[in-house]
């Protein structure tokens, strides 16, 4: 079976570092869905918008080409425990392919790109390949009960963010709170931890950099 793509988000990452770990962790991030020329059919979403949300399974693009392993090392778990891949969302995968449930905020009918979608909470790289997009059904996708194994469980942000006024205002008003909202969910690998180390995210065409000391994250510089 040979999947193709359908559209492509455009997000503001460009680079894996400082995505959320999961989607929906951070409902402040909205992103667009372009489609694909052949796939701007608007009979194609007809009815999609009496959903609030989507399933959207997709290509981890960066690692199309890489072998896929066994086992892998979790961040989240210090970088030094191998787990079974099919126990873990890791991108090195037989097939990698990954799965996003996100908020659907709106369809805009546009003149140049067709009817687009925009969402929210999403965890993709800016021109992720899209292949599918299902609805949520909470009745069935939803499991409250459900056991999440060694993830962590905790969606709300791990970190106390502190943002100088005067480099926050390079930020457009816009993208501040998805900005301090990500940072929130401290990017780094679950191994790193060395205060003086200074760390970097690319963000809506910003470079932003950082320090972690305990819980406080302090932004240092924007560029």
């Amino acid at each position: 079976m040979k999947l193709k793509t359908i559209a492509r988000i455009h997000t503001d990452f460009t680079s894996k570092f400082g995505i959320p770990r999961q989607s929906g962790l951070v409902d402040e991030l909205e992103a667009t869905i372009v489609f694909e020329p052949e796939y701007r059919n608007p009979d194609a979403l007809r009815g999609i918008e009496e959903y609030s949300h989507i399933w959207l399974l997709w290509q981890f693009s960066e690692c199309a080409d890489k072998e896929w392993t066994p086992t892998v090392r979790p961040p989240r778990l210090g970088g030094n425990k191998r787990m079974g891949v099919f126990a873990t969302r890791s991108p090195f995968r037989p097939n990698p392919i990954g799965l996003s449930s996100v908020r659907l905020l709106g369809v805009e009918k546009t003149e140049k790109l067709g009817t687009i979608l925009r969402v929210s909470g999403a965890d993709l790289l800016d021109g992720t390949p899209i292949y599918d997009i299902k609805p949520y059904l909470p009745y069935v996708d939803s499991h409250p009960e459900a056991s999440n194994g060694f993830a962590l469980d905790e969606k709300e942000g791990r970190l106390t963010v502190e943002f100088p006024d005067e480099l926050l205002k390079k930020i457009p008003p816009e993208k501040q709170a998805a900005l301090k909202a990500v940072l929130a969910q401290d990017p780094r690998p679950g191994y790193q931890n060395t205060p003086e180390r200074v760390y970097g995210i690319e963000f809506a065409g910003f470079d932003v950099r950082f320090t972690v000391e305990g819980d406080k994250l302090t932004v240092i510089k924007i560029e």
